[in-house]
């Protein structure tokens, strides 16, 4: 009876073993499965984080890369490059300044809506009057402003009379947000006060032309006392700038020149 007894207790755990194997199967995959994920996750984060790294360590680089390039441009004394862009800064505002200015009588559209205009006399508020009206040209001596608003019509008409434009507005009988603006035929008084507006735009970009020149010739001089030039080099860049500077000033010249012939003719 023992031994059918403990045959009979020892089928049960033949045919079925005991469940501890098994569960720690269980556990043992799901232990896996969670070692798995935590190690999927984790890669992920790493390889974000490489990510943020790399693009911290680009940016820094990119960054270093340019400040070690603006730095080796202000050692190299040959570099003029500051110089060149000083001096096409100046022509180009020159050019711009011409352009607004009245030549044979006509009207630069741009002149108008550059005008500054106040907008009460309560505020402060100051707008260009391009941002409150358009601007037509009607043919060679009438310029059309239809104006955005009744409230800006006084205002931009006490900005165009108080201009050295010598201009003046007039409302339009069929439409009230329309300002007319006859343009006088050019006078003698008028072309002096156009030729005279021209030459303080060049004495402008002059002066501009010799700031950048000094600017150079101030970093110039520091390399050399920093012994960071030689003097070879440093000659060298100074006949360079003294050419460029002579080349910037005769350009600034001939445009007023050019110009101040078309202000001068009928």
């Amino acid at each position: 009876m023992q031994r059918t007894a403990f045959s009979r207790l020892l089928l049960p755990g033949r045919l079925w073993p005991s469940p501890r194997p098994y569960l720690r199967t269980i556990y043992g995959i799901e232990f896996r499965r969670q070692t798995l994920r935590r190690s999927f996750s984790s890669s992920q984060c790493l390889s974000k984080s490489k990510k943020k790294d790399n693009a911290k360590g680009a940016s820094a680089s990119g960054s270093e890369t340019k400040a070690s390039q603006a730095s080796a441009s202000s050692d190299d004394p040959l570099d003029l490059s500051q110089l060149e862009d000083g001096i096409a800064a100046a022509v180009s505002r020159l050019k711009d300044d011409l352009s607004k200015l009245r030549v044979g009588g006509r009207l630069n559209p741009e002149t108008i809506e550059g005008l500054r205009v106040q907008l009460g006399k309560d505020t402060k508020d100051i707008a260009k009057l391009g941002e409150l009206a358009q601007v037509v040209p009607k043919g060679g001596r009438m310029v059309t402003l239809l104006v955005a608003e009744e409230s800006y019509l006084k205002p931009i008409s006490s900005a165009i009379l108080s201009s050295n434009l010598s201009l003046t507005p007039q409302p339009d009988s069929h439409n009230a947000l329309q300002l007319n603006i006859p343009i006088p035929p050019p006078t003698k008084e008028s072309r002096d006060q156009t030729v005279l507006a021209a030459k303080a735009a060049m004495e402008k970009a002059s002066n501009s032309v010799r700031d950048a020149r000094g600017v150079v010739h101030k970093r110039l001089q520091t390399l050399v006392k920093k012994k960071a030039a030689r003097p070879d080099d440093a000659r060298k860049s100074q006949d360079k700038m003294d050419k460029l500077t002579e080349k910037g000033q005769k350009e600034v010249k001939d445009l007023f020149e050019t110009a101040k012939k078309a202000m001068e003719r009928v």
